[in-house]
């Protein structure tokens, strides 16, 4: 099942009496099934009951498709993008955070920093978190906690990464953090291809099987040191294949039984100082 969160591109008398943002509609949740959107009730990880209303997905705009308290990422989790980076594979797990606000939804802008001279993508499986999880239990099925899975594009300004010798500044920009287009809720997480093309060109090839650390490891690493609450994200690794990113790139991240998410590149706005 195909989880999602949308606006309508067209305006109901809902949306036209709002006093805030009346040109703004109204965020909905939803069900893709073939070419179009069911609207939910409620939260994604809830019941999931169906309003009665539909839109064909051509006539909606696709959100990021949760909104996380955090983004949990894992670090150098493929061997091959380990040593094209020079560093050793790590002994556990290396887990640094995104802030929400580097968040953006499909085909919004990825803004390159003016301070940064090399900016990097990093296409991603990452999962949803369906339901609090904090320390479960050595037998516990770890796949109880999860809603589902994603694409995610880890963006990184390398330089900075390298010049401050960690993750934060380097990962944490306005719009670093593309994520959808959909929430899959029917997925082998240990059987699927992650991909990344700059401008149709194929640039990132790797399996989930070549992981270093398995889901099940990663959720409970994590679970020992914070409270991964619904809606959370955690970036799995990228797989080898990393390269740079210039203003006018398109930027597709692929992972087999989700689809695909897409960004175009542009630079820092004129004047703006970071």
């Amino acid at each position: 099942m195909k989880l999602c969160r949308f606006q309508t591109l067209e305006f109901t008398a809902k949306d036209l009496d709002r006093s805030d943002h009346p040109t703004h509609p109204e965020i909905r949740s939803g069900v893709i099934e073939g070419n179009e959107v069911h609207e939910i009730l409620g939260d994604l990880w809830g019941r999931r009951e169906r309003a009665g209303h539909s839109w064909q997905l051509n006539s909606v705009k696709l959100l990021p498709p949760c909104t996380p308290s955090k983004i949990v990422c894992v670090g150098r989790n493929y061997l091959e993008h380990a040593k094209e980076l020079n560093n050793e594979a790590p002994k556990e797990p290396l887990i640094f955070l995104k802030p929400p606000s580097s968040i953006v939804g499909p085909d919004e802008p990825i803004v390159l920093p003016s301070i940064s001279k090399r900016v990097d993508y990093e296409g991603e499986l990452a999962v949803i978190i369906g339901r609090r999880c904090r320390n479960p239990l050595p037998d516990e099925n770890i796949l109880h906690y999860l809603l589902g899975y994603a694409c995610l594009n880890d963006v990184t300004a390398r330089d900075i990464q390298r010049l401050d010798g960690q993750f934060t500044r380097g990962k944490g920009f306005d719009t670093f953090c593309p994520f959808g287009p959909v929430i899959e809720t029917s997925l082998d997480p240990a059987g699927v291809t992650v991909e990344t093309f700059v401008n149709g060109i194929r640039k990132q090839h790797g399996h989930t099987s070549e992981m270093i650390f398995s889901l099940d490891v990663i959720i409970r690493y994590i679970a020992q040191v914070m409270t991964l609450e619904a809606g959370d994200a955690i970036a799995t690794g990228t797989p080898s294949g990393v390269g740079s990113l210039a203003a006018g790139d398109v930027v597709e991240v692929s992972v087999s039984g989700i689809g695909t998410l897409r960004n175009p590149v542009i630079g820092p706005p004129e004047g703006a100082e970071n």
